[in-house]
Protein backbone atom coordinates (compact mmCIF):
# COMPACT_ATOMS: atom_id res chain seq x y z
CA UNK A 1 0.00 0.00 0.00
CA UNK A 2 2.98 2.60 0.45
CA UNK A 3 4.36 2.30 -2.71
CA UNK A 4 1.41 2.46 -4.27
CA UNK A 5 0.70 5.62 -1.97
CA UNK A 6 4.01 6.94 -3.25
CA UNK A 7 3.72 5.83 -6.33
CA UNK A 8 0.31 8.18 -7.01
CA UNK A 9 1.50 10.97 -4.81
CA UNK A 10 4.76 11.58 -7.59
CA UNK A 11 2.79 11.29 -10.11
CA UNK A 12 0.04 13.74 -8.91
CA UNK A 13 2.98 16.26 -7.93
CA UNK A 14 2.26 16.16 -4.06
CA UNK A 15 6.06 14.39 -3.74
CA UNK A 16 9.12 15.14 -6.26
CA UNK A 17 10.12 11.57 -4.79
CA UNK A 18 10.63 9.30 -2.01
CA UNK A 19 12.76 5.98 -0.13
CA UNK A 20 10.24 3.79 1.77
CA UNK A 21 11.98 0.88 4.25
CA UNK A 22 9.78 -1.72 5.71
CA UNK A 23 12.23 -4.65 7.77
CA UNK A 24 10.17 -6.37 9.28
CA UNK A 25 11.34 -10.20 11.11
CA UNK A 26 14.98 -9.69 9.43
CA UNK A 27 13.55 -9.17 6.06
CA UNK A 28 14.11 -5.56 4.81
CA UNK A 29 12.35 -4.38 1.54
CA UNK A 30 13.32 -0.87 0.30
CA UNK A 31 10.86 1.30 -2.62
CA UNK A 32 12.24 3.97 -4.54
CA UNK A 33 10.32 6.21 -6.44
CA UNK A 34 10.56 9.79 -7.94
CA UNK A 35 13.10 12.41 -8.22
CA UNK A 36 15.66 14.61 -6.33
CA UNK A 37 13.80 16.81 -7.17
CA UNK A 38 11.00 17.88 -9.44
CA UNK A 39 12.01 17.57 -12.60
CA UNK A 40 15.50 16.16 -11.49
CA UNK A 41 17.22 13.35 -11.72
CA UNK A 42 16.20 9.59 -10.97
CA UNK A 43 16.03 9.03 -6.77
CA UNK A 44 18.61 6.37 -5.64
CA UNK A 45 18.07 4.15 -2.60
CA UNK A 46 21.32 6.26 -0.95
CA UNK A 47 20.12 9.48 -2.33
CA UNK A 48 21.07 12.07 0.82
CA UNK A 49 18.28 13.49 2.70
CA UNK A 50 18.37 15.96 5.31
CA UNK A 51 16.63 13.86 8.34
CA UNK A 52 16.38 16.87 10.73
CA UNK A 53 14.76 15.78 14.14
CA UNK A 54 15.93 11.99 12.99
CA UNK A 55 19.28 14.02 14.67
CA UNK A 56 17.57 13.39 18.08
CA UNK A 57 17.43 10.01 18.95
CA UNK A 58 21.48 9.94 17.51
CA UNK A 59 22.51 12.77 19.36
CA UNK A 60 20.49 10.77 22.67
CA UNK A 61 22.45 7.64 22.44
CA UNK A 62 25.58 9.68 21.99
CA UNK A 63 24.86 10.89 25.47
CA UNK A 64 23.95 7.48 26.43
CA UNK A 65 27.69 5.79 25.46
CA UNK A 66 29.14 8.48 27.22
CA UNK A 67 26.99 7.82 30.70
CA UNK A 68 28.25 4.05 30.12
CA UNK A 69 32.01 5.33 29.77
CA UNK A 70 31.24 7.71 32.76
CA UNK A 71 32.23 10.80 30.97
CA UNK A 72 28.50 12.37 32.20
CA UNK A 73 25.85 11.04 34.90
CA UNK A 74 22.44 11.29 34.25
CA UNK A 75 21.68 12.96 37.32
CA UNK A 76 24.85 15.04 37.23
CA UNK A 77 24.55 18.61 36.64
CA UNK A 78 25.42 19.94 33.86
CA UNK A 79 26.69 23.27 35.00
CA UNK A 80 30.34 21.43 35.47
CA UNK A 81 30.86 21.26 31.78
CA UNK A 82 28.07 24.15 30.99
CA UNK A 83 28.61 27.17 33.25
CA UNK A 84 26.73 29.07 31.07
CA UNK A 85 23.89 26.66 32.79
CA UNK A 86 25.38 26.31 36.03
CA UNK A 87 22.71 29.47 38.32
CA UNK A 88 20.02 29.53 35.93
CA UNK A 89 17.09 32.42 36.94
CA UNK A 90 13.74 31.17 35.98
CA UNK A 91 10.76 33.09 34.75
CA UNK A 92 7.86 34.13 37.43
CA UNK A 93 5.59 32.97 35.23
CA UNK A 94 5.50 31.18 32.15
CA UNK A 95 4.06 33.73 30.18
CA UNK A 96 5.77 36.67 31.98
CA UNK A 97 8.74 39.18 31.43
CA UNK A 98 12.22 38.32 31.19
CA UNK A 99 12.82 40.47 33.68
CA UNK A 100 10.68 38.78 36.96
CA UNK A 101 12.54 35.86 37.72
CA UNK A 102 13.60 33.67 40.74
CA UNK A 103 16.36 30.97 41.15
CA UNK A 104 16.19 27.56 39.96
CA UNK A 105 15.25 25.24 42.48
CA UNK A 106 18.15 22.97 41.86
CA UNK A 107 20.49 22.45 39.11
CA UNK A 108 19.95 21.44 35.11
CA UNK A 109 20.97 17.55 34.76
CA UNK A 110 21.99 15.31 31.79
CA UNK A 111 18.70 13.53 32.24
CA UNK A 112 16.65 17.01 31.92
CA UNK A 113 17.99 17.44 28.51
CA UNK A 114 17.66 14.12 26.82
CA UNK A 115 13.79 14.11 28.39
CA UNK A 116 13.31 17.97 27.27
CA UNK A 117 12.89 19.40 30.88
CA UNK A 118 15.26 21.75 31.06
CA UNK A 119 12.96 24.25 30.82
CA UNK A 120 13.89 25.83 27.91
CA UNK A 121 12.39 24.58 24.25
CA UNK A 122 9.33 25.55 21.76
CA UNK A 123 8.44 28.38 24.02
CA UNK A 124 4.82 30.34 23.22
CA UNK A 125 5.91 33.41 25.12
CA UNK A 126 6.81 36.22 22.77
CA UNK A 127 9.28 37.62 24.72
CA UNK A 128 12.08 34.55 24.91
CA UNK A 129 11.04 34.16 20.97
CA UNK A 130 12.00 37.47 20.29
CA UNK A 131 14.94 37.10 22.72
CA UNK A 132 16.01 34.15 21.04
CA UNK A 133 15.64 35.61 17.37
CA UNK A 134 17.74 38.64 18.37
CA UNK A 135 20.75 36.48 19.70
CA UNK A 136 20.63 34.48 16.57
CA UNK A 137 20.14 30.87 18.75
CA UNK A 138 17.69 29.28 16.26
CA UNK A 139 16.10 27.06 18.47
CA UNK A 140 12.65 27.00 16.76
CA UNK A 141 11.85 25.70 13.22
CA UNK A 142 13.62 23.99 10.48
CA UNK A 143 17.10 24.19 10.48
CA UNK A 144 17.51 26.88 8.16
CA UNK A 145 19.39 29.04 8.95
CA UNK A 146 21.70 27.52 10.45
CA UNK A 147 22.79 29.10 13.71
CA UNK A 148 26.00 31.44 12.92
CA UNK A 149 27.62 31.32 15.68
CA UNK A 150 30.23 28.79 17.30
CA UNK A 151 28.60 26.71 19.78
CA UNK A 152 31.03 28.19 22.56
CA UNK A 153 29.43 31.69 21.77
CA UNK A 154 25.81 29.61 20.88
CA UNK A 155 25.94 28.72 24.56
CA UNK A 156 26.89 32.01 26.05
CA UNK A 157 24.35 33.69 24.67
CA UNK A 158 21.75 30.94 25.56
CA UNK A 159 23.41 31.08 29.27
CA UNK A 160 21.46 34.57 29.04
CA UNK A 161 17.99 33.93 28.83
CA UNK A 162 15.98 32.71 31.73
CA UNK A 163 14.26 29.34 31.69
CA UNK A 164 10.84 29.52 30.99
CA UNK A 165 10.05 26.30 33.90
CA UNK A 166 11.68 25.04 36.72
CA UNK A 167 14.03 22.40 35.62
CA UNK A 168 12.14 18.89 35.55
CA UNK A 169 9.19 21.04 35.48
CA UNK A 170 7.53 21.05 32.15
CA UNK A 171 8.40 19.01 28.45
CA UNK A 172 9.31 21.82 26.16
CA UNK A 173 10.54 20.27 22.87
CA UNK A 174 13.97 20.23 20.80
CA UNK A 175 16.45 22.90 22.60
CA UNK A 176 17.93 20.01 25.39
CA UNK A 177 19.50 18.68 21.68
CA UNK A 178 21.19 21.40 20.76
CA UNK A 179 22.71 21.85 23.89
CA UNK A 180 23.74 18.02 24.59
CA UNK A 181 25.87 18.62 21.78
CA UNK A 182 27.27 20.66 22.82
CA UNK A 183 27.99 19.27 26.43
CA UNK A 184 29.04 15.75 23.97
CA UNK A 185 31.82 18.26 22.96
CA UNK A 186 33.17 19.52 25.60
CA UNK A 187 33.12 16.35 27.88
CA UNK A 188 35.02 14.55 25.58
CA UNK A 189 37.12 17.35 24.21
CA UNK A 190 36.34 16.77 20.60
CA UNK A 191 33.47 18.25 17.68
CA UNK A 192 29.79 16.91 18.06
CA UNK A 193 30.69 15.28 14.64
CA UNK A 194 34.29 13.33 15.99
CA UNK A 195 32.20 12.40 18.77
CA UNK A 196 29.26 10.78 16.14
CA UNK A 197 31.58 9.24 14.11
CA UNK A 198 33.44 7.30 16.38
CA UNK A 199 30.53 6.01 19.12
CA UNK A 200 28.37 5.65 16.23
CA UNK A 201 28.43 6.00 12.53
CA UNK A 202 31.23 4.29 11.86
CA UNK A 203 30.41 1.27 14.60
CA UNK A 204 27.42 1.11 12.13
CA UNK A 205 28.44 1.40 9.06
CA UNK A 206 26.83 4.82 8.64
CA UNK A 207 29.35 6.28 6.00
CA UNK A 208 26.75 8.87 4.94
CA UNK A 209 25.70 10.27 7.34
CA UNK A 210 27.01 13.99 9.21
CA UNK A 211 26.62 17.58 9.24
CA UNK A 212 27.54 18.10 5.76
CA UNK A 213 26.69 16.27 2.17
CA UNK A 214 29.32 14.86 1.21
CA UNK A 215 27.77 14.33 -2.57
CA UNK A 216 26.04 16.69 -3.81
CA UNK A 217 24.60 14.45 -6.78
CA UNK A 218 22.84 12.60 -4.38
CA UNK A 219 21.17 15.80 -1.92
CA UNK A 220 17.66 15.54 -2.63
CA UNK A 221 15.89 19.20 -2.72
CA UNK A 222 13.07 19.95 -0.06
CA UNK A 223 10.29 21.97 -0.48
CA UNK A 224 7.78 23.45 1.95
CA UNK A 225 4.26 22.05 -0.16
CA UNK A 226 5.48 22.95 -3.55
CA UNK A 227 7.48 25.65 -2.91
CA UNK A 228 11.42 25.04 -3.28
CA UNK A 229 13.16 25.41 0.51
CA UNK A 230 16.74 24.52 0.15
CA UNK A 231 18.17 23.73 -3.21
CA UNK A 232 20.42 20.62 -3.70
CA UNK A 233 22.87 22.85 -5.67
CA UNK A 234 23.15 25.76 -3.43
CA UNK A 235 22.08 24.12 -0.32
CA UNK A 236 23.68 25.12 3.09
CA UNK A 237 24.49 21.53 4.03
CA UNK A 238 26.91 21.47 1.57
CA UNK A 239 29.44 23.22 3.60
CA UNK A 240 29.96 22.59 7.30
CA UNK A 241 27.82 24.28 10.01
CA UNK A 242 29.48 26.72 12.59
CA UNK A 243 27.30 25.02 14.95
CA UNK A 244 26.65 21.55 14.45
CA UNK A 245 23.26 21.47 15.45
CA UNK A 246 22.21 17.88 17.88
CA UNK A 247 18.41 19.27 17.16
CA UNK A 248 18.33 19.12 13.53
CA UNK A 249 21.16 19.38 11.22
CA UNK A 250 21.89 15.81 9.96
CA UNK A 251 22.23 14.27 6.77
CA UNK A 252 21.35 10.43 6.08
CA UNK A 253 20.23 8.24 4.08
CA UNK A 254 17.53 5.43 4.37
CA UNK A 255 20.03 2.47 4.89
CA UNK A 256 22.37 4.65 7.37
CA UNK A 257 19.34 5.43 9.27
CA UNK A 258 17.94 1.86 9.13
CA UNK A 259 21.27 0.71 10.46
CA UNK A 260 21.09 3.11 13.92
CA UNK A 261 17.04 1.55 13.89
CA UNK A 262 18.01 -2.17 13.96
CA UNK A 263 21.21 -1.49 16.45
CA UNK A 264 18.31 0.41 18.79
CA UNK A 265 15.88 -2.84 18.21
CA UNK A 266 18.57 -5.42 19.26
CA UNK A 267 18.84 -3.52 22.43
CA UNK A 268 22.04 -1.49 21.72
CA UNK A 269 24.10 -4.09 19.89
CA UNK A 270 27.48 -3.41 21.37
CA UNK A 271 27.01 0.83 20.64
CA UNK A 272 24.89 0.71 23.85
CA UNK A 273 24.03 -1.39 26.71
CA UNK A 274 20.21 -3.54 26.72
CA UNK A 275 19.90 -0.83 29.72
CA UNK A 276 20.44 2.22 28.29
CA UNK A 277 17.61 1.59 25.04
CA UNK A 278 15.33 0.66 27.49
CA UNK A 279 15.57 3.70 29.62
CA UNK A 280 15.81 5.82 26.02
CA UNK A 281 12.35 3.59 24.68
CA UNK A 282 10.40 4.30 28.10
CA UNK A 283 8.27 7.03 28.21
CA UNK A 284 9.58 9.58 31.33
CA UNK A 285 6.93 11.71 31.47
CA UNK A 286 4.65 12.28 34.23
CA UNK A 287 1.00 12.47 33.51
CA UNK A 288 0.74 15.61 34.15
CA UNK A 289 3.68 16.69 31.34
CA UNK A 290 2.14 14.01 29.02
CA UNK A 291 -1.40 16.16 29.14
CA UNK A 292 0.44 19.28 28.68
CA UNK A 293 2.47 18.04 25.14
CA UNK A 294 0.08 16.48 24.21
CA UNK A 295 -0.73 18.71 21.36
CA UNK A 296 2.73 17.99 19.86
CA UNK A 297 3.07 14.50 21.07
CA UNK A 298 -0.46 13.20 20.08
CA UNK A 299 -2.90 10.87 21.98
CA UNK A 300 -1.17 8.55 23.69
CA UNK A 301 2.35 9.22 23.19
CA UNK A 302 5.09 10.03 26.01
CA UNK A 303 8.71 10.69 25.38
CA UNK A 304 11.57 8.85 26.13
CA UNK A 305 15.63 10.60 25.61
CA UNK A 306 15.51 11.53 21.98
CA UNK A 307 12.20 9.68 20.67
CA UNK A 308 8.84 9.49 20.97
CA UNK A 309 7.35 6.30 22.76
CA UNK A 310 3.41 5.30 23.00
CA UNK A 311 1.45 2.21 21.47
CA UNK A 312 4.16 -0.03 21.44
CA UNK A 313 6.14 1.59 19.64
CA UNK A 314 8.79 4.26 19.67
CA UNK A 315 10.04 6.97 16.91
CA UNK A 316 10.29 10.39 15.73
CA UNK A 317 9.74 12.54 12.83
CA UNK A 318 12.30 15.00 10.79
CA UNK A 319 10.10 18.18 10.26
CA UNK A 320 11.85 18.33 6.60
CA UNK A 321 10.16 15.55 5.19
CA UNK A 322 11.17 12.14 7.04
CA UNK A 323 8.88 9.70 9.43
CA UNK A 324 10.75 6.33 11.26
CA UNK A 325 8.51 3.73 13.75
CA UNK A 326 9.79 1.11 15.34
CA UNK A 327 7.25 -1.76 17.03
CA UNK A 328 9.42 -4.19 19.01
CA UNK A 329 6.93 -6.70 19.33
CA UNK A 330 6.07 -6.86 15.86
CA UNK A 331 10.25 -6.89 15.24
CA UNK A 332 9.52 -4.27 12.40
CA UNK A 333 10.73 -0.70 11.73
CA UNK A 334 9.45 1.65 9.26
CA UNK A 335 11.15 4.56 7.33
CA UNK A 336 9.93 6.92 4.79
CA UNK A 337 12.29 9.92 3.30
CA UNK A 338 10.70 12.06 1.86
CA UNK A 339 11.87 16.00 1.07
CA UNK A 340 8.52 17.62 1.46
CA UNK A 341 8.13 19.26 5.00
CA UNK A 342 6.23 16.95 7.36
CA UNK A 343 3.77 19.52 8.34
CA UNK A 344 2.54 19.96 4.70
CA UNK A 345 2.32 16.24 3.92
CA UNK A 346 -0.83 15.06 2.34
CA UNK A 347 -2.87 12.97 4.78
CA UNK A 348 -2.38 9.93 2.45
CA UNK A 349 0.85 9.73 3.59
CA UNK A 350 0.93 9.02 7.10
CA UNK A 351 -2.24 7.07 6.38
CA UNK A 352 0.06 4.77 4.38
CA UNK A 353 3.06 5.01 6.44
CA UNK A 354 0.29 3.36 9.33
CA UNK A 355 -0.72 0.44 7.47
CA UNK A 356 2.67 -0.62 6.62
CA UNK A 357 2.62 -2.02 10.46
Amino acid sequence: MMLDQLTSSVESGALAGAVALVSRDGETRVDVVGSLAFGGAPMQRDSLFRVASFSKPIVAAATMSLVESGHLTLDGPVGDLLPELASPRVLRRPDGPLDDTVPASRAITVRDLLTFRMGLGESDNPAIRAREEELELHTFGPPKPRPPLEPDEWMRRLGTLPLQYQPGEQWMYGTGSQVLGVLIARATGQSLESVLRERIFEPLGMADTGFTAGDSGRLTTVYVGEEEFDSAGSSQWLTPPSFPDGAGGLISTVDDFHAFAQMMLAGGNGILSAESVRQMTTDQLTAEQRAAAVGFLGPDAGWGFGVSVGGGRYGWAGGLGTLWSTAPDQRTVVLLLTQRAIWTWPPELFSAFEAAF
